[in-house]
């Protein structure tokens, strides 16, 4: 513990180029493991915003960075190498502000997205095809033999918005790829996480050859400053990741200006245990339910067992989720920490309850905190079985580590039961068999799909959903694509 690094948090925000305060003073930054303030961080006023928006504007317009892949790629990389020599100190910033368990950064958290997250696009640079040809054709119209191509130019000016629960994740890779294709971004930290991204704020000013404007950030009490992003006329694109109920704000205030969109919203995602699987591997499936206390937007929340082999499922499922201690997120072995605020606990308290209600049965957990854990925002891991697919517990988004356990007939019935849902992000499949997995997996109508314990993630794969769960693909030569207009022309060909 004594050769952890203390992080030294930047309260500033980013403006075409240099750290300054926020016109609305500071605010606190409360640990959710403690309830103490660890920090405070600029106030951003909207007109903080706006200036904002005019230097990503002025930089996407009047520099080079649109058009000059090279500068680019050398930009990106030189914020890679300084993100790199900070590792350690984002990494116990993460635990502070976040409250995810230490076991969790060095995966989806903080390792993983920094190892790739910059890189991947950074080597799309090279290798996407910018210019298609598509041939000469006669064309009619003109009488004239025609040569076509496709070129990609950059959306323009991105507001990219980022959620509390993986912050640094999301961040990185919204900034990969809106950056390495050539677009200028205002980034909107989340209240209740912003030191991470003021981090990146600093060491873009103080680090990199990046052109003042290109990367604004900005951070505030006032959770409705992104849509300042959202209806102004100079940003081009909104990219955000949060809820669906947000997310559908976004879509409709965005109308007025006709702002492309990439949405990646909520989720409640179906496990679907076969009834040939490994029902003790498959039972695993339950930790994550408890990982980083359930703020996960592709957690399996819906546990879906048949019902032949349904009692001996659900015990086992009981044994794991009774191994599972919530604890500190400092603590090396901790898988389950807080959530994120007092009104997310009371939130997810709220949602045990009505589950109860509903004549859901409860076997471990409730509405009291965990044993020995009276400060803090922890909410013990509850373990729902006997769902019925109506009940509110199976349709909604909660957000904490509650699982639910449906019962099912046979493969049909299963893939019923898990298309039938206004989500649509993940979905996962567990069997003795690779085909059979597959051959349910095709059925489900969610955009990450992973088989008999695969995970599609990664820098380099598509992440997204289908239905409420979301617009659009980050990651990926598509999410890259995204970020891109296609502008197609011709000349008389020789």
């Amino acid at each position: 513990m004594a050769d952890r690094p203390t992080p030294q948090h930047e309260s500033r925000l980013l403006i075409d180029g240099k750290l300054v305060d926020g016109e609305a003073g500071t605010f606190d930054v409360i640990n959710p493991a403690t309830e103490k303030v660890i920090g405070v961080v600029a106030d951003a006023s909207h007109s903080d915003v706006q200036r904002g928006i005019d230097a990503a504007r002025r930089a996407f317009d009047e520099t080079s960075w649109s058009t000059d892949r090279e500068f680019r790629k050398q930009c990106l990389g030189q914020l890679q190498q300084a993100l790199e020599d900070e590792q350690e100190e984002l990494r116990e910033e993460l635990i502070a502000e976040v409250g995810c368990p230490r076991m969790v950064t060095h995966g989806p958290q903080l390792d993983l997205p920094l190892a790739d997250g910059l890189r991947h696009p950074i080597e799309l640079i090279d290798s996407f095809p910018w210019e298609q040809d598509l041939g000469d054709a006669m064309v009619s119209l003109t009488g004239l033999k025609t040569a076509r191509k496709v070129w990609h130019d950059p959306a323009g000016v991105v507001g990219a918005i980022v959620p509390w629960n993986y912050p640094f994740e999301v961040t990185i890779h919204k900034l990969g790829q809106a950056l390495a294709t050539g677009n200028t971004v205002v980034l909107k930290a989340a209240p209740d996480t912003p030191f991470n991204a003021t981090r990146i704020g600093r060491l873009v000013a103080e680090r990199t050859d990046i052109p003042p404007g290109v990367l604004n950030v900005v951070t505030g009490s006032d959770h409705l400053l992104g849509e300042e992003l959202t209806l102004s006329d100079k940003v081009d694109l909104i990219s955000f990741t949060g809820s669906t109920a947000v997310g559908k704000r976004i879509m409709e205030k965005g109308a007025a200006t006709m702002k492309r969109l990439f949405l990646e919203l909520g989720g409640k995602s179906a496990a679907i245990i076969l009834d040939d699987a490994d029902l003790a591997t498959a039972s695993m499936l339950a930790f994550g339910v408890c990982m980083h206390a359930g703020q996960g937007c592709a957690t399996p929340t819906r546990m879906l067992l048949p019902r032949s082999r349904y009692d001996e499922g659900v015990e086992m499922v009981k044994g794991i989720f009774s191994t599972v201690v919530p604890g500190d997120p400092q603590a090396d072995d901790t898988l389950c920490g807080p959530v994120i605020s007092a009104r997310q606990r009371d939130r997810i308290v709220g949602y045990i309850r009505t589950g109860i209600e509903e004549g859901a049965n409860l076997v471990i957990g409730g509405t009291d905190a965990p044993a020995g854990l009276d400060t803090g925002f922890y909410v013990t891991p509850s373990l729902f079985v006997d769902v019925d697919n109506s009940m509110t517990i199976a349709r909604e988004e909660i957000f904490g580590p509650v699982l639910v356990v449906i019962p099912y007939e046979d493969d049909d019935d299963a893939v019923r039961i898990a298309n039938d849902s206004p989500y649509g992000l993940a979905g996962f499949v567990l069997s003795q068999s690779l085909e059979r997995s597959q051959a349910v997996g095709r059925r489900l109508r969610a955009g990450t799909i992973g088989l008999n314990g695969g995970a599609a993630i990664g820098a380099d794969v598509p992440f997204g959903g289908y239905k409420d769960s979301g617009v659009g693909r980050q990651n990926g030569s598509a999410g890259f694509a995204q970020y891109l207009e296609l502008k197609s022309v011709a000349w008389p060909a020789d």
